[in-house]
């Protein structure tokens, strides 16, 4: 899929505002015959994209792709005084997280590094669950960043990102919600999602990948294999901002809060997540390996753990598992 990417990826930056090209013109700005391009065309399907022929004119794409532009993205994390972050933008990988992952193990360690791609083809989350990725359609980012003291020092870690990406929202207009411990949500449904992965030493000096995925324009057929209420950001904001801004306005975030983490802990960004949590006051259900319980979600305490108030009022903190509102019936979940 990579060499075929390399192939295409100068035909999809020409096409890419949706305009009609002709055959004629294509060849000529790529170097090749008209025959040529057809045949490009014709893998473009590969990647669930869908080429219109108008009779007379050319081809368009049935949507404009609005593909990340590097440099502007450069520009950008370097007026935020971020230029030191090394970018790698691919067009199609397995997972970001598994690219940023394979990175970590040979780089400097207070080095930053940020992958995104146009596509995964095997995107993660957690528990081992796919994340669907099609083409130029979301945003697919993985951060690395470097941390001393190891698992001990990263508690809460993941709810802090999602401040981070939620402030990052906001610049936009979104007013997103955090469900505990890694979704964002708009209006109870999936917007986003984080998965955090850990490298090095678990008592020592280690390497965090921070895995982000926002919807921006899920395609219907792509959605088909999602089993639980999601949403995009075309449902949300009247204007869409480009991939490439809000790429940029993620990335920015999320290494204020990875700069800082170790030194201020998850106290620092506490309020904010209890200001935006989907769930607060509500019943809800948390199930896992050796956990099933169901209670009121008072909030969270300063290392990030999920606060549950049972019926007899007693507060239990807990550390791991999946929260789901309760329904009707006992036991029922949302997702």
């Amino acid at each position: 899929m990579a060499e075929l990417m390399a192939g295409l990826k100068p035909l999809l930056e020409l096409m890419s505002d949706g305009a009609v090209h002709s055959g004629e013109a294509l060849g000529e700005a790529l170097g090749v015959s008209r025959a040529a391009v057809w045949k490009q065309l014709q893998k473009l399907e590969k990647l669930d994209l869908e080429v219109v022929a108008v009779r007379g004119s050319g081809y368009r794409l049935a949507a404009p792709l609005d593909l990340i532009d590097e440099v502007a993205l450069c520009n950008q994390l370097a007026s935020a005084g971020l230029g030191a972050v090394e970018l790698n933008l691919c067009s199609v990988v397995g997972s970001t997280n598994q690219e940023a992952l394979a990175w970590a193990e040979s780089a400097p360690f207070d080095s930053t590094y940020a992958v995104l791609a146009e596509q995964q083809l095997a995107g993660r989350g957690r528990r081992g669950r796919s994340w669907v990725s099609p083409y130029a359609a979301n945003l697919y980012l993985s951060l690395v960043a470097s941390f001393s003291g190891g698992a001990a020092a990263l508690e809460g870690l993941s709810l802090a990102v999602g401040v981070a990406v939620r402030r990052a929202l906001l610049r936009f207009g979104c007013s997103a919600q955090l469900k505990w411990p890694n979704d964002i949500l708009c209006d109870g449904e999936k917007l986003g999602g984080i998965l955090l992965e850990m490298t090095g030493d678990p008592v020592g000096d280690c390497r965090v990948v921070v895995g982000i995925g926002i919807n921006i324009t899920m395609p219907s057929s792509a959605a088909e294999a999602i089993d639980q209420p999601w949403t995009d950001l075309a449902a949300q904001l009247n204007e869409l901002p480009s991939r490439t801004d809000l790429a940029a306005a993620i990335i920015e975030e999320v290494v204020k809060v990875t700069t800082n983490y170790q030194r201020e802990g998850f106290k620092a960004w506490r309020q904010e997540w209890l200001d935006a949590n989907a769930y607060n006051g509500q019943q809800v259900m948390l199930r896992g390996p050796g956990l099933n319980s169901a209670g009121v979600m008072v909030g969270v305490d300063e290392t990030g753990a999920l606060l549950l108030q049972s019926n007899e009022g007693r507060v239990e903190r807990i550390i791991g598992g999946e929260v789901s509102l309760r329904t009707s019936q006992q036991g029922g979940s949302d997702e």
